[in-house]
């Protein structure tokens, strides 16, 4: 009888606690927070943005967001090394932003880390739960860098079908015009039998 009595007790605990507690995550808040940095990258204001970051990432030295959105910057700019490291701080205190690891890719992309890229690229496919066509695309490609032809024309295909087209254009060009049976026998017997 008295366990009863405290499981009903409980239950309304449980739901007035569900009712106040906030339910925002702190990448959300710092999106609030951060706020006027944010409009200054829509705005293509990269410059001040990057200030602006760089004064978030000093103030807030745990912020994911802030280091994200300063690699963002430095992306942007070309500064590809110390857009890792900032993406890489970024994940290292959440490791569920998508873009992140979509952005970090790119840098390695950029760099001819095509296996890096790849990584960071596949992540970002994962997180994205295959419905983001940009980063079906980029995986595509690294995966065209490192020879996998088959692997990568499905990404790109599946690209395609989200309706990008980018990966329509890669897909009218070599090596995607090649029978694709071959391909696959091909990457069975050995690396780079399908160049040429």
């Amino acid at each position: 009888m008295e366990i009863c009595l405290v499981v009903l007790l409980f239950i309304p605990y449980l739901f007035i606690k569900y009712l106040l507690t906030d339910h925002e995550s702190k990448a959300e808040k710092d999106l609030i927070r951060f706020s006027e940095g944010v409009r200054l990258i829509e705005g293509s204001k990269f410059e001040t943005a990057f200030h602006y970051f760089d004064e978030a990432v000093k103030a807030n030295p745990k912020s994911a967001v802030a280091y994200a959105l300063r690699g963002k910057c430095n992306l942007r700019d070309e500064n590809y090394y110390s857009a890792i490291y900032d993406f890489s701080q970024a994940l290292s205190f959440d490791n569920t932003l998508a873009d992140c690891y979509l952005d970090k890719g790119k840098a390695h992309f950029a760099l001819h880390e095509f296996e890096d890229a790849f990584r960071e690229f596949d992540k970002a496919v994962w997180f994205f739960r295959n419905e983001k066509a940009d980063a079906l695309r980029l995986r595509g490609l690294s995966r065209l860098r490192m020879d996998q032809f088959a692997q990568s024309k499905r990404d790109l295909l599946r690209a395609v079908e989200l309706g990008d087209e980018d990966s329509v254009q890669i897909l009218s060009q070599f090596p995607f015009n090649i029978d694709l049976p071959y391909v696959i026998e091909a990457e069975q017997k050995g690396p780079n039998l399908t160049k040429d």
